[in-house]
């Protein structure tokens, strides 16, 4: 691992970078996803990466001109995390997650897990209390919320990852006509354009000039923010609004603390704890490096059930490749 990412080197020298932090301007570069935290300036060479993934990353700010979907020995592979993500396979059957989820959640269907000898794989939720409900508990759960609060006049808003986790919701939660966050209705344009059966509908700002949001109760989709946002406030202090957030961390019992809202609920696009050790029984790798996430303790679990694991360290593939 090093400042600029993950890579390894070719025989002929060539670097292949994994989502980089900043541009590297040599070798070939792989982008998994659009989540900002994967994207960057490009400086030259060549980008790995889907064709949904550079229209998103454009919407974004981040443009991404020379890119392909595929390259000699090169595999894009699905990672079920967004609309676009992919995992990489490559040179003598590396593969390397990105951010992953084997769970199929609404039009999202779980990833693709192919067999390798090196799993370069994230560990966002590597702990055993990370273990998330059934997506059908989940809306049923939700729907009971929602009826209830709508019983008493009150609207709902609800929050998560304006890129990934809002589509998710805008689609469980269709049959409730919801209003979306400006930037999540933005973002649903986008998924609409590449097929996805997202309903349109208003954004808060027209909702509201309209004075829409006057006549409750309403849902929206927004994305994830504190109780303590200007939004958020806004939305309770002159619509009475009830908050529900939507989070992995939800899991943890300090994330309503930190979150404030008036529910917490566990969802994510990441796999959780059994579905990452699924995961590696599945690709039965002779080796495991971990990253992002508890990378030490779910090396630690790994080894203890018989894998070759350990945190990816820098130039750690290099023997590999």
């Amino acid at each position: 691992m090093t400042s600029n990412g993950i890579f390894v080197s070719g025989q002929d020298g060539t670097k292949i970078h994994l989502d980089p932090k900043k541009g590297t301007g040599d070798g070939i570069t792989f982008v998994s996803h659009a989540h900002i935290d994967h994207l960057h300036r490009q400086s030259g060479g060549l980008v790995l990466t889907s064709q949904q993934t550079s229209e998103i990353a454009k919407m974004r700010g981040y443009s991404i001109e020379n890119y392909t979907e595929e390259y000699e020995n090169f595999s894009l592979i699905d990672a079920g995390h967004i609309l676009g993500a992919k995992g990489l396979l490559f040179g003598d059957g590396i593969f390397y997650t990105g951010d992953i989820s084997t769970r199929g959640r609404a039009f999202m269907k779980g990833a693709q897990v192919p067999r390798c000898k090196v799993l370069i794989t994230e560990c966002t939720f590597g702990m055993p209390e990370y273990v998330f409900p059934q997506v059908e508990e989940t809306v049923r759960r939700v729907n009971e919320i929602i009826s209830d609060m709508y019983s008493r006049g009150k609207p709902v808003i609800l929050l998560g990852y304006e890129l990934g986790k809002a589509q998710i919701l805008s689609y469980l939660f269709s049959h409730w006509a919801p209003y979306y966050h400006d930037s999540v209705k933005k973002v649903n344009d986008v998924y609409r354009r590449f097929g996805v059966d997202l309903p349109d509908s208003l954004g808060h700002s027209q909702a509201e000039s309209a004075g829409l949001l006057d006549k409750k109760p309403w849902l929206m989709i927004a994305p994830n923010m504190s109780g303590k946002n200007i939004f958020v406030q806004h939305m309770k202090s002159k619509y009475d609004a009830i908050t529900i957030g939507f989070s992995g961390w939800a899991q943890s019992p300090r994330f309503a603390f930190a979150r404030q809202h008036d529910y917490t609920i566990p969802l994510s696009d990441h796999c959780d704890y059994n579905e990452l050790v699924q995961l590696v029984k599945q690709c039965n790798p002779e080796k495991v490096y971990t990253v992002h996430g508890f990378v030490e303790e779910f090396a630690s679990d790994l080894v203890k059930m018989g894998y070759d694991a350990q945190p990816l360290t820098e130039n750690a593939l290099d023997d590999y490749f």
